[in-house]
């Protein structure tokens, strides 16, 4: 599993889009979710889709599409749509939280990854079973290990704005770049439920 974190825009588009056109087509994930709250990621990719397909670009809108497209198209035709379908189907990958009080959840590394717009809103109920408490709200990338949990976020796209998680067979493999897509840390993360900070007592 290959999981990409797109941070808030936060007036940046242009840098948000060019993160999405990284992760399409240079550095493929399995899923992409943006953690701002803005839909400025929903409106990149319904323009993108519409480039391609032209109007109504949803997938409601597929039948018509096949009709306009099969029904009296040339084979080179046919075989054109069927490429750019292709392509708007990709962009599926790309998920946005509709909200600020909505969770995703996804596993990583045998630990569960709970993923929001604000740490404030976490609750008891998604610390306990978590790992990796994942958040988009703030400026600056947050890497931070806290007892046997991670608290991460990519930043928003005033500085940094993506960061891809990838499972290994040790944890989670983190990679951040900044808002230009340029590697600026790797590291390995423990997801083990053992790897917990022990404290002994002065005596011993």
């Amino acid at each position: 599993m290959r999981l990409a974190l797109l941070g808030p825009a936060e007036g940046h588009a242009e840098a948000l889009g060019v993160a999405a056109r990284f992760l399409f087509e240079e550095r493929p994930v399995d899923r992409a979710l943006y953690l701002g709250i803005d839909g400025a990621l929903d409106a990149i990719v319904r323009a993108w889709a519409s480039s391609l397909v032209h109007d109504n670009p949803t997938a409601e809108g597929l039948w018509a599409r096949a009709a306009r497209a099969c029904l009296n198209g040339s084979p080179e035709e046919i075989d054109r749509y069927i490429v750019r379908e292709r392509e708007r189907g990709k962009l599926r990958i790309f998920e946005s939280l509709p909200d600020a009080d909505t969770r995703a959840v996804e596993m990583l590394g045998g630990a569960l990854a709970v993923m929001i717009h604000d740490k404030a809103t976490l609750g008891e109920e998604d610390m306990l079973p978590a790992r990796l408490l994942i958040f988009g709200k703030g400026r600056e990338a947050v890497v931070k290990q806290v007892g046997p949990r991670w608290f991460l976020s990519p930043g928003s796209f005033d500085e940094n704005g993506l960061m891809i998680l990838e499972d290994s067979d040790d944890g989670v493999v983190l990679t951040l770049y900044d808002r230009a897509c340029r590697e600026v840390r790797a590291e390995r993360l423990s997801t083990s439920r053992n790897a917990v900070l022990k404290v002994g007592s002065a005596g011993g």
